[in-house]
């Protein structure tokens, strides 16, 4: 009775809230969980280009799909626009995303960043990595995440919460590379080796590096790129862990045309062109991140964090292994 409630609720608020979108041919309606000033730009390059109207709402990435499973046939949505490899692969094992086959999407998004059975893209790549503070580490000090456990960073680690998605497909990952018995074990010595209670976002935790709290930390590349933008004297720096080994981790903000699409071809073409050269370093510059395309250099500041290998696994694991991060992080202490 309470989850029929809960549905009844939800779409309740979508039919009071869905804007009033036409239904005009020429014309494009995405769901995005980027935010408005990161995606408006292309949008408008897009219309500029081809003509092609594109309509958006923006939320984060759980309302969405809720939005969507409660729509069901009556959406309007043609595209989902979303962060994170974990929260693509639950879009498209809710069923809410079509099966692309697209020898464009193919050839500019490898094949580490998209959706084995083609439902989901990677359309700019960040990497979660390690920052550490410049004033008490020397960089040779450092190499996996895995060592982050080891009891020289006893009391000089810090960490942002469990609870976001970034962290659970990081554990996610490990677990597809270690296994979980192994992976438990590492989160747990992380955890033993914790500066400072977990904070509720990357840039807190930087912060908090600054603020001589602790000296090392896991965050995602964009986030270090946005406080380096405002200091361009920022005592820390990235370093690339588990270059000898599997790479680092590596995620992305990616797309899928909506199965219950009314203009799934048009979405098709819109979803290739950002995969493009033209659109790449839009979509990823507005954010401090890597264009997918290899075909495609990264902006200035971000080729200057330097090289590295980044994790040739499939990102599908990060949302297969996702229920199984979640619950092992809670058994090691890690909230």
């Amino acid at each position: 009775m309470k989850s029929f409630v809960c549905l009844l609720t939800v779409m309740m608020l979508v039919l009071t809230t869905l804007p009033a979108f036409s239904a005009e041919k020429n014309e494009l309606v995405v769901y995005s969980a980027r935010k408005e000033h990161l995606i408006k730009p292309l949008f408008d390059a897009y219309t500029d280009a081809t003509g092609v109207k594109i309509r958006y709402i923006t939320d984060k990435a759980g309302p969405l799909l809720q939005r969507l499973k409660a729509e069901g046939e009556h959406t309007q949505a043609d595209l989902l626009i979303t962060v994170d490899a974990g929260n693509l692969w639950h879009a498209a094992n809710e069923g809410l995303l079509e099966q692309i086959d697209s020898s464009i999407l193919k050839t500019n998004v490898p094949e580490a960043l998209r959706d084995p059975q083609g439902r989901w893209f990677g359309l700019s790549k960040r990497c979660r990595t390690i920052v550490y503070s410049t004033e008490r580490i020397d960089p040779a000090e450092l190499t996996t995440y895995e060592a982050l456990g080891e009891e020289q960073w006893k009391g000089r680690l810090l960490l942002r919460t469990a609870k976001k998605v970034y962290n659970q497909s990081l554990v996610a990952m490990l677990i597809a590379e270690h296994g979980e018995a192994k992976t438990e074990k590492i989160v747990r010595s992380w955890v033993a080796n914790l500066a400072a209670a977990p904070f509720s976002n990357d840039t807190k935790t930087m912060e908090a590096i600054l603020a001589g709290q602790g000296d090392v930390a896991v965050v995602n590349t964009y986030y270090f790129g946005r406080l380096q933008k405002k200091n361009s004297d920022l005592k820390l720096a990235l370093f690339w862990p588990n270059q000898k080994t599997s790479g680092v981790h590596v995620n992305v903000s990616g797309a899928g045309v909506v199965k219950a699409s009314k203009n799934q071809e048009a979405a098709t073409r819109f979803l290739e062109w950002l995969s493009s050269a033209e659109a790449q370093n839009l979509f990823a510059d507005a954010n401090m991140e890597y264009p997918v395309n290899p075909a495609v250099k990264a902006n200035d500041q971000v080729a200057a964090w330097g090289a590295f290998k980044g994790n040739e696994m499939n990102l599908a694991k990060a949302g297969e292994l996702q229920a199984a991060a979640i619950k092992l992080m809670d058994r090691a202490g890690y909230r």
